[in-house]
């Protein structure tokens, strides 16, 4: 029953941004009611059937998925932990992945901001901690926007590869997804790596 209420859901979903094409795109990531490579390889889909062109749908997805880790990032600032806790099954962030994004955060900075986008989850979780810390809106969107670009580029492109079989994009995508994850970690490292060694350099 349940799982016949997602999939209603998710139809319905998708029917409301294929009429509002790019915009579509844009508002379905923006409010994120079904995850965003879902709505990026529908979007791929659209452009393979020449609905929409394959530039529009890229940028309209990384409009739609930046503005939405904004409104995250204002209620991390304005509404904090409290806030979250009370109504973050809401916004579809466990308590958990909040505790996780915010010792990740607190414990390696900004740069998590970026890395995060390639993991699961925690790519909506990161922009609360980010807001909570007050972490100026320049930073945070350009971090936010590096890790968004080719996150959109993968599934809008593979979605329009896939056409009619858009649906397997998961299975597609995989492969293409943990280089993604690894090269995050490496840039996290080094990151880490030149924070200690600026911080270190400054006390000596």
């Amino acid at each position: 029953m349940m799982g016949e209420l997602l999939h209603g859901l998710i139809q319905s979903a998708l029917h409301f941004i294929e009429g509002l094409g790019v915009w579509g795109i844009l508002l379905g990531l923006m409010l994120e009611v079904i995850p965003s490579e879902i709505v990026l390889s529908f979007g791929g889909y659209l452009v393979s059937q020449g609905r929409i062109s394959l530039v529009g749908a890229i940028v309209f997805g990384t409009i739609g998925c930046l503005l939405q880790q904004v409104i995250l990032y204002w209620i991390g600032r304005y509404g904090g932990r409290p806030f979250l806790d009370k109504f973050g099954k809401y916004l579809h962030l466990k308590k958990k992945h909040l505790d996780i994004a915010e010792g990740w955060f607190n414990k390696y900075g900004a740069g998590m901001v970026f890395t995060a986008r390639f993991v699961p989850v925690l790519r909506q979780a990161i922009s609360i901690p980010a807001g909570m810390a007050r972490m100026p809106m320049l930073k945070f969107l350009f971090y936010t926007l590096l890790g968004t670009i080719p996150w959109a580029v993968l599934f809008v492109y593979f979605g329009r590869a896939l056409g009619d079989n858009w649906e397997q994009i998961d299975e597609v995508t995989r492969p293409y997804v943990k280089p993604f994850i690894f090269a995050a970690i490496v840039c996290a490292a080094l990151y880490i790596l030149w924070k200690y060694f600026r911080r270190d350099k400054s006390k000596a």
